[in-house]
């Protein structure tokens, strides 16, 4: 039974190899449908805050945040941090190469391991943001927040931009540009809004308010960023998966039929072996 006992090890080893990566599989389906329903915490967030900003449009505040002339540009590469993600996040700094060589001035900003190997040589003092599951979606795109306002306010960036991979469908995803400071584009939102008041009263200062609600808008933003592209990861981690286990399926079937004919085999010798003994003993 010595050949067929290696196969069933084969076998096994198979059955055990299609077992785990089906549970890799389920993991990212569940984290997929799980992170999904939180999308619906932003449906309102963008029509409130274009509320916001029409009442700023009435006023003639001007603030880096909102508008400046600054030519530099932060690119911000948003990549997955898991297994599985290598064609994932290389659409993702594709995308952001393209970006890059569309603008005179511009650096990276990376968040995901991934962007120092692949940028450095772009930027060589690119800003890294690691470890956002582990950390915080949260807690990084306050971090991120913190960075790319300082840098505005100091006159060392003028427009940020991220490229990041928006999930479209489960089947579907795909990396996505979009420019999230300073925030002037949310003001000709303003213009399609029926005017139902002419004059602001303002209370408070309008830099500190403008300021504070760009700060919000864009820790915000960066938080839905990073909630698609770890949405999107999950979507791809759980297709490349599925493609494994169809093909490890495939791999377990030829291992139980090289085993099935391994352990006939054996037996078939077993009994010639015993068939040719008792003829020598009939023999003799």
């Amino acid at each position: 039974m010595g050949k067929s006992n290696k196969v069933k090890q084969e076998y096994r080893d198979a059955v055990e190899m299609v077992d785990l990566i089906q549970t890799l599989k389920d993991i990212a389906d569940n984290k997929y449908f799980t992170l999904t329903s939180k999308k619906d915490t932003f449906r309102r967030f963008t029509d409130t805050f274009v509320e916001f900003f029409r009442m700023v449009d009435k006023t003639e505040v001007v603030h880096p945040l909102l508008s400046n002339q600054n030519k530099t540009v932060g690119i911000v590469v948003v990549t997955g941090e898991g297994s599985f993600l290598g064609e994932f996040n290389n659409k993702i700094i594709r995308t952001a190469m393209t970006e890059y060589e569309k603008h005179e001035d511009c650096r990276f900003i990376g968040v995901g391991s991934l962007a120092k190997d692949r940028l450095e040589k772009y930027t060589p003092d690119i800003r890294i943001f690691t470890q956002m599951e582990e950390r915080g979606m949260y807690k990084t795109a306050i971090e991120v927040k913190d960075y790319l306002v300082e840098e505005i306010m100091a006159g060392r960036l003028g427009k940020v931009i991220l490229c990041y991979s928006w999930p479209k469908s489960f089947e579907l995803h795909k990396p996505f540009v979009v420019q999230i400071l300073p925030c002037e584009d949310l003001l000709p939102k303003t213009t399609r809004l029926p005017d139902t008041f002419d004059h602001i009263i303002e209370e408070s200062d309008p830099q500190e308010v403008v300021g504070y609600l760009c700060n919000l808008w864009t820790s915000t933003r960066l938080y839905e960023v990073f909630l698609d592209t770890i949405i999107a990861s999950a979507s791809a981690q759980a297709k490349f998966l599925d493609d494994s286990v169809e093909k490890m399926k495939k791999e377990r079937a030829k291992a139980k039929i090289k085993y099935r004919k391994a352990k006939k085999a054996d037996i078939d010798k077993g009994l010639r072996e015993t068939f040719s003994a008792r003829m020598m003993v009939v023999d003799s």
